[in-house]
């Protein structure tokens, strides 16, 4: 699997998480074409390379053409707006579902600072073309490098204050520290907003905050460079994209437990939802006798080293309990790979897992089989199937035993 940390050592920005994609080799040219597809033309778009500390980054620019827009139409642009001028584009569905959703996350967190609707929020600095262009362009870059999963690390933010529509506005801004909740936020004493509503909305909606790198094989490396210079510590932001590592077929995890016998029964699959939201291998739950005799449920979590902090959070935030067990614990797996198989219905992704070069199970995967299914309007059972005869005939093909 292909993923993304960000290493947010010096904050986060919309044109920080841009400009270290392009940095990592994301083509410029392929970032144009595509934006041109939102039908927006008042802009232009500069990347150039400068020194941080003595680093070298990419600082990544949206110049908007101010004398051809109506300043006051495009910097009040609604939710509803926006999401227009994306769903009416042309680009890909994933693109526009991502960015929508980064947009509807950031119009939550401005709703609950300005005690409103997410639907009257008007989007003033963040709906501004180069925003827009921030978000919408960060997403293009993730999907065009085939990122399947983006990890950010602790996030650091600035102190002082930081000018806004609304006039002046504590560093973190409101937005951001609603965005940040929930994730492992620094403080430090930079007089800087380094975290901006955007950056911080692009990571917490795409990414999982974790307090260390996955173990990955490094493929690439890039660096957004921020406006200015700070004395402290180089103003960038790292990302690091490279393969899982699959080290052996036996590993150790955390089981996370907790008893509970005073919450409501429908908050149970909430918890189990969020747990594995934030990274969580499996999460379970089994009904047992407490003491009195009382029946309670008890929560069962697998989880490795760098969710851990994560999923501990969350069982504290969205459960009664007051207090959690954990041990490590040895797993014995079968090595596993992802095919894309072709069919009859169309192309299929398949899950195949082996020990010693035998395949042991092979598993089409449900949501791909469901979507063609509904598509074509077929029994799940029949795609399904054609995806397990297809699997078994390139992998026998292949010289693996069955």
């Amino acid at each position: 699997m292909k993923i993304a940390y960000f290493d947010c050592f010096s904050g986060a920005s919309g044109d920080m998480i841009l400009g270290s994609l392009i940095d990592a080799g994301f083509s410029q040219k392929k970032l144009t074409e595509e934006l041109q597809k939102l039908g927006i033309s008042n802009y232009e778009l500069d990347s150039k390379k400068v020194l941080r500390s003595e680093i070298t980054g990419t600082k990544f620019d949206v110049l908007v053409k101010e004398d051809k827009i109506d300043n006051e139409h495009n910097r009040k642009r609604t939710l509803k707006i926006i999401s227009g001028i994306i769903n009416k584009s042309t680009l890909g569905e994933s693109v526009k579902r991502d960015s929508i959703k980064i947009f509807e996350n950031l119009a939550k967190a401005e709703a609950k600072v300005h005690n409103t609707s997410p639907e009257e929020v008007h989007f003033h600095e963040v709906g501004a073309v180069d925003s827009i262009i921030d978000i919408v362009g960060a997403v293009i870059a993730i999907h065009d490098l085939k990122i399947e999963k983006i990890y950010f690390s602790p996030i650091r933010t600035g102190t002082g204050f930081v000018e806004c529509n609304h006039g002046q506005f504590p560093i973190p801004a409101p937005a951001t520290v609603e965005l940040l909740k929930g994730h492992h936020m620094i403080g430090t004493n930079i007089q800087r907003e380094l975290t901006t509503p955007t950056g911080a909305a692009i990571l917490t909606t795409l990414g999982i905050n974790v307090e260390m790198c996955p173990e990955i094989s490094l493929l690439q490396t890039g660096y957004g460079a921020g406006s200015h210079e700070i004395p402290q510590i180089p103003n960038l932001l790292r990302v690091m994209i490279g393969e899982t590592i699959t080290v052996s077929e036996q590993d150790e995890v955390w089981m996370v437990e907790t008893n509970i016998d005073d919450m409501p029964g429908e908050h149970f699959g909430y918890l189990l939802e969020k747990v594995l939201d934030a990274g969580a291998l499996d999460g379970y739950i089994t009904p047992v006798q407490m003491k009195k005799s009382r029946p309670g449920t008890l929560i069962s979590i697998i989880v490795d080293d760098v969710h851990l902090s994560k999923v501990e959070r969350i069982i504290f935030d969205q459960s009664t309990t007051f207090g959690i067990r954990k041990y490590k614990v040895n797993r014995k797996k079968l090595y596993r790979k992802f095919v894309d198989v072709k069919t009859e219905y169309g192309m299929i992704k398949v899950k195949i897992g082996t020990l010693n070069g035998c395949i042991k199970n092979i598993t089409p995967e449900h949501e791909n089989c469901r979507k063609i299914a509904d598509k074509k309007g077929l029994p799940l059972r029949l795609v399904y199937n054609a995806a397990m005869n297809a699997a078994q005939s390139i992998e026998v093909s292949r010289g693996l035993k069955s």
